[in-house]
């Protein structure tokens, strides 16, 4: 349960331990260094370039901007006049400068346990430096776009650093996503090249992804655009299923077109794959393998076209303001927005804000369970932690699977120091309660953090004291797909926590909160979140439409950045998100968040999770409808809801008192666990037409949900 104070008097100190050898150590040196990347930003991301290698240096200022409408085209320009290639930085300055060429770079944990590969920083800048050539070879140039549809897999990295090192444009598409989706997105982007794998599991239900890259081809060819080559990694085979982990597999022969098949791990182009037996004596079960249909007209073998691919690529030399990565944001309506993202002040960004948000050491092991079809894996286990040269946890399955102890069970086998995850994976962990997690040691453990959405205080103190055992910093990080990089955090050694709270602001950014007429407010306050200057890593542009660019993020309030997220200041200068504007509900003329009513309902011990959207009232204008999803063998019944309703009035105050709350099973969710509460709010209203679900990971569960609907019967 939440402690019986207010939020913002809840505050948590890192312990003494964790200050000595911080990159920033206290609060004052937090502010002394904020001040000066504020005021003096040349100077401040002067010094932190100076780590990285530059072909030629900028010229005149460091960063140059205009985020005023009225006074012009919107830009952002970094570093103009120099020159540079991300690839180089994060793999061959690793490798030749840093001496860490032996240092393990991804620690590859498959979705099958015992699964598993090692991969050397030496070793992983051989492989792109091949699959870069393969990519040339393909007729790949600077400026082209290449579309990644992939499991996640050591070669998904692989592809996206070859891209770079040639000057060519990524645009990952979560292997979760519909062949629709994938098919938007690489029409939106005019991409040249497709690389997907055969397929892969998630938990124990196969994926069959090269038929969902067929499908999406053939969907891009009906629009009107044709894509004729589609490179294919051999993910799953039958063999490497089949294999005990007490008999790791020889090197086998190079797979061919005419069997696709044959297994990726232990041939002699690829990464060796090790397999160790587990404590438990596993052995990795028999499972399909899927049928992959095979064009040889565009369909090309990963494994073949390395077999005969040279380790040698020089870098492209890239000028600072080049893209370097389309990433699309999928927005509940409208079309996706492909977020674009420039070289050097994209790679300063996330190297920094890795370093010191999770206070990175030479000899952490790191962990982030991001998929690196969203901007989480981009940043924070592709290019922030490769750039800082840390050693990382790849993993390719569940949490939950093949049980609810899975994740701590890998924190113990890797000794991970520092995790990373997102709110729901927490709340759905804590149903199961602590024993899942008390059965393993987590003694290795030292910052926590967490991505997505902002944290319920009952998570967040199960996750500090549970997980934690009460020792390691939660470092709660606000940020978006648009900012490359964390903007509101806290620092572990540095900051107090406030169970909920973002905190402050990271170096370089200015947040400001306005009013719906666009005045700045002071002081204890709530509005709209803005920011008054860029930083580095912020995004440049929407791919091919810059006007879609500045109507969305620079035309309702001139001057600023909107990032589309209310906010909330404390007394002590505290910043709290309240969710997407679009989230917050206006009832009998009083704007409430649907985060802070959630957080409410979750507090009662009863409830696993919630989610609240609005529903239309004839008097209120909207009443507040509650789906609660309840913990393992709690039924719901009245008496329940009474409390329920009891504890969301005694948070927040009578307004917010839900008219409605619905016994929810569970939520329409995505493939990486994000609530469709677009999908909700239909439910709330009684309206059949959902639009597109075929992202949902469980469709059936709409049909419950209308079933369980309140006034269902009427």
């Amino acid at each position: 349960m939440i402690p019986d104070k207010a939020p913002e008097d809840d505050v948590f100190h890192a312990a003494e331990e964790m200050r000595r050898g911080a990159h920033v150590p206290t609060f004052d040196t937090f502010k002394e260094m904020y001040m000066q990347s504020i005021e003096d930003p040349d100077k401040f991301w002067g010094d932190m370039a100076k780590d990285f290698f530059w072909k030629t240096k900028h010229t005149g200022r460091f960063l140059d901007y205009n985020f005023d409408t009225t006074k012009g085209d919107i830009f952002i320009k970094c570093m103009e006049g120099a020159s540079t290639n991300i690839c180089y930085n994060v793999l061959d300055r690793n490798v030749r400068d840093r001496k860490l060429g032996d240092k393990v770079a991804f620690y590859w944990e498959g979705n099958e346990p015992g699964d598993e590969l090692t991969v050397t920083y030496r070793e992983l800048l051989t492989s792109v430096c091949r699959f870069a050539n393969v990519l040339k070879s393909q007729g790949v140039k600077k400026g082209d776009r290449v579309a990644i549809y992939m499991p996640m897999v050591v070669e998904l990295v692989v592809a996206m650093l070859a891209c770079a090192r040639i000057g060519a444009v990524h645009s990952i598409v979560f292997a979760g996503f519909s062949a629709e989706s994938l098919c938007d997105r690489i029409v939106d982007s005019q991409c040249s090249l497709l690389i997907t794998a055969d397929g892969f599991y998630r938990g124990d239900k196969l994926i069959n992804l090269k038929l969902l890259a067929d499908e999406a081809l053939q969907k891009c060819t009906d629009k009107g655009f044709s894509l004729e080559r589609c490179i294919v990694l051999k993910h799953l085979s039958k063999e490497a299923q089949e294999i005990s982990l007490k008999s790791p597999p020889a090197k086998r022969p190079c797979p061919d077109l005419q069997n696709p098949s044959l297994p990726l791990h232990g041939h002699a182009c690829c990464f060796s794959f090790v397999q160790q037996e587990t404590e438990t004596g596993r052995v990795r079960k028999t499972r399909p393998v899927p049928q992959v249909p095979w064009n040889p007209q565009v369909d090309k073998c990963w494994h073949a076209l390395m077999a005969d691919s040279s380790d040698e690529c020089e870098p492209e030399w890239c000028a600072s303001e080049d893209p370097l990565f389309i990433l699309y944001t999928s927005g509940s309506t409208g079309k996706p927005k492909g977020v674009l993202h420039t070289v050097s002040g994209y790679m300063l960004y996330t190297a920094a804000t890795f370093k010191l948000v999770f206070d990175h050491r030479p000899d952490d092991i790191y962990w982030c369970t991001a998929d690196i079809g969203w901007i989480t894996g981009h940043s924070y286990i592709t290019y922030g932690p490769l750039a800082n040269g840390a050693t990382s946890v790849l993993f390719e399955g569940l949490p939950t699977y093949p049980d609810v102890s899975r994740i701590w069970e890998i924190v113990d086998k890797y000794h991970v120091s520092k995790f990373y995850t997102a709110p729901t994976a927490i709340r759905m962990l804590m149903k199961y309660g602590s024993e899942p997690v008390q059965k393993y040691k987590r003694d290795s453990l030292k910052v926590l953090g967490t991505v997505g959405e902002p944290i319920n205080p009952e998570a967040w103190h199960w996750y500090f004291t549970v997980v934690g055992d009460g020792r390691c910093p939660i470092v709660d990080t606000f940020w978006q797909t648009e900012t490359g990089g964390h903007v509101m955090t806290p620092l572990p050694a540095a900051t107090p926590m406030k169970p909920g709270s973002a905190t402050f602001p990271f170096f370089g950014v200015v947040p400001a909160i306005l009013n719906e007429s666009g005045e700045e407010l002071e002081g204890t306050s709530e509005g709209y979140l803005v920011f008054k200057q860029p930083w580095p890593g912020v995004m440049r542009t929407v791919f091919g439409n810059h006007a879609r660019f500045e109507s969305t993020y620079f035309k309702k309030f001139p001057g600023y950045y909107v990032t589309g997220d209310g906010c909330r200041r404390d007394k002590d200068g505290y910043y709290w998100i309240t969710g997407r504007i679009d989230d917050m509900l206006n009832v009998s003329g009083h704007l409430l968040s649907t985060a802070e009513v959630e957080s409410a309902l979750v507090g009662h011990e009863a409830v696993a999770e919630a989610a609240v959207v609005g529903r239309p009232h004839p008097v209120k204008g909207e009443s507040l409808y509650c789906f609660v999803t309840l913990r393992d063998g709690v039924n719901y019944n009245r008496t329940l809801e009474a409390q329920l309703k009891k504890q969301v009035r005694e948070k927040i105050g009578a307004i917010a008192t839900p008219d409605f709350i619905q016994d929810a099973p569970a939520l329409p969710k995505t493939r990486s666990g994000k609530i469709m509460r677009r999908v909700l709010r239909k439910i709330a209203g009684g309206e059949r037409d959902l639009g597109d679900i075929s992202t949902l990971a469980d469709s059936s569960v709409v049909e419950q949900l209308f079933h369980n609907r309140c006034g269902a019967g009427e």
